[in-house]
This record gives structure tokens, C-alpha cells and sequence, in this order.
């Protein structure tokens, strides 16, 4: 059997400042390449590609320390991190700004010819479309949306939308795309595949074979929704590609997804994910297949 296509993240690293029922954190680490790169190296290994400054890259390195996570194309700035600043309540976010001067110095790197599996996470979408337009060749390229973003930069956000194959969001990103029905929705933007996250009423994957929804896992608390989003992207499509990537198991890589953000909201942060170990993602996991079969 061939091996299996590599996984590259491209998205950023950040320094949160945010408050909410767990109180108040700030310069939290956390980025979509973080969240996503924890997630998905419990499973295989990752490489990332993502800016940081020297004010971060020290907190970075101790995150990925013992994981199977390549960060030869993490690229140290003289600019500040990317700081993001947000209030959480009732499991929503409210988006209260950043500074991301990095993105002005930065410009994406991937390996040449890449022919693996790609997701471009959240992050200012001229970088996003950037990086795509480098990953031409991926065998599987997804991205992921910000509001903040998606507002502010509509035009660059639809031009990761046109560029993406799988695509990822939240029901407000959805909307502030345009979108109303998923279906006609994933059509309009030929995607292979479009992935609704819609917090405690789960996940939704719709592709050309129909709807696939896994619940999400009410029975762990909610501590801390930052970061839910990203390692939905990085369990499920780590999870997939390990598997064999078929259409067949697409509701397995999404159970997975599920786990991954189930562990990562029940501690601060990147705590939960940064801690958690190959064999809590299968318990994980067969708590929500548990679940699936109670709710069925």
C-alpha cells in the first residue's frame, strides 16, 4: 500500500486575549495552525507553515514539543505575533478585533509541488488566497473562514471560498458569505465538500452523496469554545487521510473532528488538545458514536 499523501497547515499563530466564563486569559497561545497541528498530529504527523514572532515562537516550540509536527516552514518575524482579542459567552465568540502587522511582512511558504493534503486556516484572507494559489497541486486543499475577516475583506474571503475544494465555517460565517441553503450553497462554489460547525448542535458535512451530521458531546463541559473549529478540521481530515480517505469513511473522520474539539473546549486554550494522547481521541470517539446511536 502507497503512503499515505502528507498533511500541511497554513494559517496563523496567535496571542489571545479574551474573557469569558473561565475569566479572563491574556497572550493565550493558540492560531488556527496551532489548534488544528494538535489535533491532527495525535494522529499522524503535520507540517506547518505560519508566521510568529520572536515574542512567540519560544511558547510555540514547547506546544509541539514530543508531537510529530514539522515546523522547518514556521517562518520568526520581527513583527509581534498576531494577537486577537475576543469575549465568549454562551458558547459564542465575539470577535473584538486584532493587530496583524505580521501579515504585511509574511509571505507563505509550502514545499514545492505539494501534492498532499492542505487546510488554510483562519487568517487574513490575501494570505489565504496566497497560500492556495501555491498549493495548486494538493491532492485535498480546504480552508477555513473568520467573521472578523469575511466583513472587513469580502472579496479576498470569497477568494479563498472559489480557491477550496473542502471549506469550512461557522453558521455565521455561512451566512456573511451569502449562503441560505448548505447545498445550493457547496454547488454554486463547486466544493467537493462543505463543513457547517454549529457549536452545540454539532457538525454537518454536505458533498455530492448527501448530508452526513455527527452531535456534538454535550456530557464534557464547555470551559473554553476558542480553537473548537480548527481541531474539527484537524481530527477529521487527519483522521480521513489515515484511514484510506474514502467516501466511506467521511462520518468516522467527522466522529474524530467531533472528539478533537470535545477535548479541546474543556480546559483553557490549547491545554485541553496539547494534552490529550492518541488513546483519549478513540475513547473520545466512541463517546460520541455512544451518543449518536442514543440520539438515533
Amino acid at each position: 500500500m502507497p503512503d499515505a499523501p502528507e498533511l500541511l497547515v497554513v494559517g496563523s499563530v496567535a496571542l489571545d486575549t479574551r474573557d469569558g466564563p473561565f475569566g479572563k486569559v491574556t497572550e493565550e497561545l493558540g492560531g488556527s495552525a496551532v489548534y488544528f497541528a494538535l489535533a491532527a498530529s495525535l494522529l499522524i504527523p503535520v507540517r506547518v507553515s505560519a508566521p510568529v514572532g520572536r515574542d512567540g515562537v519560544e511558547r510555540v516550540t514547547r506546544a509541539f514539543e514530543g508531537r510529530p509536527i514539522d515546523t522547518s516552514l514556521l517562518e520568526v518575524s520581527d513583527a509581534p505575533t498576531y494577537r486577537w482579542r475576543a469575549h465568549q459567552e454562551h458558547g459564542h465568540t465575539v470577535d473584538l478585533g486584532s493587530a496583524d502587522r505580521i501579515y504585511d511582512e509574511w509571505v507563505p511558504k509550502v514545499p514545492a509541488g505539494f501534492s498532499g493534503w492542505a487546510f488554510v486556516g483562519s487568517m487574513r484572507p490575501d494570505r489565504q488566497a496566497q497560500a492556495m494559489k501555491l498549493l495548486h497541486s494538493a491532492r485535498l486543499l480546504a480552508a477555513d473562514a473568520m467573521l472578523s475577516y469575511v466583513k472587513q475583506q469580502t472579496p479576498d474571503a470569497r477568494d479563498v471560498l472559489r480557491r477550496a475544494a473542502w471549506f469550512f465555517c461557522n453558521e455565521e460565517e455561512f451566512t456573511a458569505l451569502g449562503g441560505q441553503d448548505p447545498e445550493q450553497f457547496r454547488r454554486q462554489w463547486w466544493l467537493d465538500g462543505l463543513v457547517l460547525k454549529s457549536g452545540t448542535r454539532g457538525v454537518k458535512a454536505h458533498t455530492a452523496d448527501g448530508a452526513l451530521y455527527v452531535p456534538a458531546l454535550t456530557a464534557h463541559p464547555a470551559f473554553d469554545t476558542t480553537g473548537a473549529g480548527d481541531a474539527v478540521a484537524g481530527g477529521m481530515l487527519a483522521r480521513w487521510l489515515s484511514t484510506g480517505s474514502q467516501r466511506s469513511g467521511l462520518q468516522d473522520a467527522l466522529v474524530c473532528g467531533v472528539a478533537c474539539a470535545s477535548l479541546t473546549i474543556e480546559s483553557i486554550g490549547i491545554r485541553g488538545i496539547a494534552s490529550a494522547t492518541p488513546r483519549l481521541v478513540e475513547e473520545r470517539m466512541e463517546e460520541v458514536r455512544e451518543w449518536m446511536r442514543r440520539e438515533s
